[in-house]
């Protein structure tokens, strides 16, 4: 079973759809990190991967190879990310100025 870890989230100005980026360590093994956190048109949240650009073509640098890790993987990150922002968020604080 893979183990997803120390799942952090950088929040963002919103640009383009992207929220945030996330990283985290899978296995205890390996680092995989800007992960962009993107809003879905019909709500919600998706993962985008990175890539890098070379020439006019974009090559991917990882993503999950089957559709069950790649749901497992979005659940936990999207879990840690509205957990992030909940915590943020200054309504919810009673010290904020309104």
């Amino acid at each position: 079973m893979n183990e997803l870890s120390e799942i952090q989230i950088i929040p963002i100005k919103p640009k383009d759809g992207i929220v945030a980026f996330a990283s985290l360590v899978l296995n205890r093994a390996l680092y995989l990190g800007s992960i962009a956190i993107m809003t879905r048109p019909t709500g919600g949240f998706r993962l985008v991967y990175p890539t890098k650009k070379l020439g006019a073509k974009g090559i991917n640098l990882f993503h999950p190879i089957n559709r069950d890790f790649a749901q497992v993987l979005e659940k936990e990150v999207i879990k840690k990310f509205e957990d992030v922002m909940s915590r943020n968020d200054r309504h919810d604080c009673p010290h904020a100025s309104v």
